[in-house]
């Protein structure tokens, strides 16, 4: 996905949940393709990391099969920086090459995001160690026109995502966001601080 230097068209899926699901994610992928060619298709991640496994399934799948550039949510959640490594691993053995590196959403009935022992507290940390151990590899990172729900200081949050940059995310992709004037002046604030 690398310098394509126009615009690019994607889509979200969910994980499947189980079998019957992932056909009904791939015969989508398939009819998407066929009428709207996207760019790549990615597939997310389950609150704290609860689908990890479906995730590389589907992404490998979809590259496989349908031939559509397949991005993988790969989350902070739950996880050790040795189950990180064997999850890349994973990945990288079967052709997933973009990764998009997010902190992750806690497990469902916790408060407050709480890194696992030997685990990344940031997405940032995870976008450096990544990109540390695989600098071929194409890294996105979330960003947020409205701010983070957890740093309500745009300035800060603004901070937060040149870190992310900086360690190593090629591209971002912003969270929803309502009043598309949040988003110009987001993307205004970014450029000021080098963020391109």
């Amino acid at each position: 996905m690398h310098g394509r230097g126009r615009p690019v068209f994607s889509f979200e899926f969910f994980p499947p949940k189980d079998e019957a699901s992932v056909a009904h994610v791939l015969a989508s992928v398939a009819d998407l393709k066929e009428a709207l060619a996207p760019n790549f298709v990615s597939v997310t991640n389950g609150a704290g990391g609860s689908t990890r496994a479906r995730t590389l399934d589907t992404v490998t799948r979809i590259q496989r099969e349908l031939r559509v550039d397949a991005m993988a949510h790969l989350t902070c959640a739950g996880v050790t920086e040795s189950n990180l490594c064997e999850e890349l691993a994973g990945l990288l053995g079967n052709g997933i090459e973009n990764i998009l590196a997010l902190r992750g959403d806690p497990p469902k009935g916790t408060v407050g995001f709480t890194p696992m022992t030997g685990g990344f507290a940031h997405a940032s940390e995870l976008a450096g160690f990544i990109r540390k151990r695989h600098p071929w590899l194409c890294i996105g990172g979330a960003c947020y026109p409205e701010g983070h729900v957890e740093c309500r200081d745009l300035e800060q949050d603004l901070l937060n995502l040149r870190k992310k940059v900086d360690a190593g995310a090629d591209f971002l992709v912003t969270q929803l966001f309502f009043d598309p004037a949040d988003y110009f002046a987001f993307v205004k604030r970014s450029r000021a601080i080098g963020i391109s």
